[in-house]
């Protein structure tokens, strides 16, 4: 849902819009026109231009005067407006490419009815409107294709600012930046003393880019320092989605939801208390294996750490309304982020991770967050061996990177797929390790006896078929033959 606006804000929001010059290229005035395609074209060319200009937001004001910006009115009235039988903002979303946040205000002053459509500023490529692109050029809206050296402008825009470094909210007076980021929590996780002055705290913060000062001197919140000290996520616009999302269902499907719940905090505030409530909702096993023979939980806590660090730490912001997702069934887990993985899922394990956002993989790596760069997949795959879980999978969807851990199953229980994946991931992980797959250490892998080699044998053969593995060696003794993943 979007973020709504208090009326005292709307009214500061005007009034600074007001001030403005007459020719702003991320802002535009007027009074009663509403054709849904030309208010299309602007949302589109003020995404864009507010990215060209850095602003964060753009915005489109019905009921002040264009010359004088005087309030005068206006007739237009969103929320009861439709186009071709669907609601204005719903029509609106379907055609703008790539979907970005917009929210339409409605108030009044002094009797007079105001509109705001405040419009998220592109951030990865530029927004589209039934196809076009459009770029405000002065106070006129034109086809960004016309004029290609701010095409070009835009493009340098899009490929020198991380997300991190863009901002979240701007121009705020040191109280409100105190109020909306947990800054006691910062100086703890970063084994700081709490400085006894407001001026030091914010050099503090300024410091580690979560905020800086503006040419007004006021403060501007980075999208790093929300995402990551946040109170509430949600008071933040553009970022209220990408909370941690986790539900709980009943069975192994989708259609009963037993709990459902949204993560307010950012993530640096919130990861303990995610994990600690997450471990509360897990079941444990009596007995996993011959390696435990007491009560343990499901799932490795190790594995669970590391990968909902890597679903925060990996996502593309630059895909609105979406962020990572916890799914518990009763004999899975689901862990989604936004974005297609950077590497071929067949070799998570062994590449070294590439980031989106470095600027938060260094900071979560710095508070303990997540693992050293290049190890954190090995240790989920080395514990669901310990463990003696099925495999895990690492597959891409359509927009989306998927992680499933799956609960304990004996090996007379794993369907031959199952048995194929984890002798690939083993060999993968033997192989990291600088030693070769061979048949005794499958054996230990999926609890087989000795005597039973030939069990052992017929899986690598399947696995080998399938082209996951190969002999290393194939003029040595058969007693002694080896195993290495496709790759190596």
């Amino acid at each position: 849902m979007p973020i709504e606006k208090s009326f005292e804000q709307l009214i500061s929001l005007l009034r600074e819009l007001c001030k403005l010059p007459n020719e702003t290229e991320w802002v535009e005035f007027k009074r009663n026109n509403d054709k849904p395609e030309l208010i299309g074209e602007y949302i589109s060319a003020l995404a864009n231009s507010a990215a060209l200009q850095g602003k964060q937001s753009a915005y489109l004001v019905w009921g002040v005067s264009d010359g004088e910006h005087e309030v005068v009115g206006t007739e237009f009235r969103p929320s009861q407006t439709k186009h071709k039988s669907q609601e204005l903002e719903s029509w609106l979303l379907q055609k703008i490419t790539p979907k970005i946040e917009f929210y339409f205000y409605e108030f009044e002053v002094n009797d007079l009815n105001v509109v705001i459509l405040e419009v998220q500023a592109a951030s990865h490529t530029p927004v589209q409107f039934d196809g076009t692109e459009f770029i405000r050029v002065g106070s006129y809206k034109k086809k960004l294709r016309d004029f290609p050296q701010k095409e070009r402008g835009l493009w340098r825009v899009f490929d020198k600012t991380p997300f991190e470094r863009q901002m979240a909210e701007e121009s705020l007076p040191a109280e409100d930046v105190l109020r909306l980021l947990d800054y006691p929590a910062y100086f703890d996780l970063t084994n700081q003393p709490l400085p006894e002055n407001r001026e030091r705290i914010l050099e503090a913060l300024a410091a580690d880019d979560l905020i800086q000062r503006n040419d007004a001197g006021l403060w501007d919140i980075t999208n790093l320092g929300a995402i990551l000290f946040a109170k509430k996520l949600q008071e933040f616009k553009h970022l209220g989605r990408k909370a941690v999302r986790l539900i709980l269902y009943r069975g192994n499907s989708r259609i009963q939801t037993i709990r459902e719940l949204e993560g307010a905090k950012g993530y640096a505030v919130g990861y303990e208390g995610l994990i600690d409530y997450l471990k509360t909702l897990l079941p444990s096993n009596e007995e996993i294996g011959r390696a435990f023979r007491k009560e343990v939980p499901m799932y490795p806590e190790l594995a669970i750490r590391e990968l909902v660090a890597n679903a925060i730490i990996h996502q593309d912001f630059s895909l609105t309304g979406t962020g990572p997702m916890i799914e518990l069934f009763d004999s899975r887990m689901e862990i989604t982020n936004p974005g297609l993985p950077l590497v071929d899922t067949q070799r998570f394990l062994d590449s070294p991770p590439q980031s989106r956002n470095e600027a938060l993989a260094s900071f979560m790596r710095r508070i303990n967050i997540c693992e050293e760069r290049g190890t954190g997949i090995d240790k989920v795959v080395s514990q669901t061996e310990l463990y003696q879980l099925p495999a895990p999978i690492f597959e891409q969807t359509e927009q989306h990177t998927k992680v499933s851990l799956f609960a304990h199953k004996d090996y007379k229980e794993m369907d031959t797929e199952e048995k194929i994946r984890a002798c690939y991931l083993h060999c993968c992980l033997r192989y990291v390790n600088h030693e070769a797959m061979n048949n005794s250490s499958l054996r230990t892998r999926f609890n087989i006896d000795s005597a039973n080699s030939a069990t052992a044998s017929r899986i690598i053969k399947l696995a080998v078929d399938e082209g996951l593995i190969r002999l290393y060696d194939p003029k040595a003794n058969r007693r002694a033959w080896k195993y290495v993943p496709y790759w190596a």
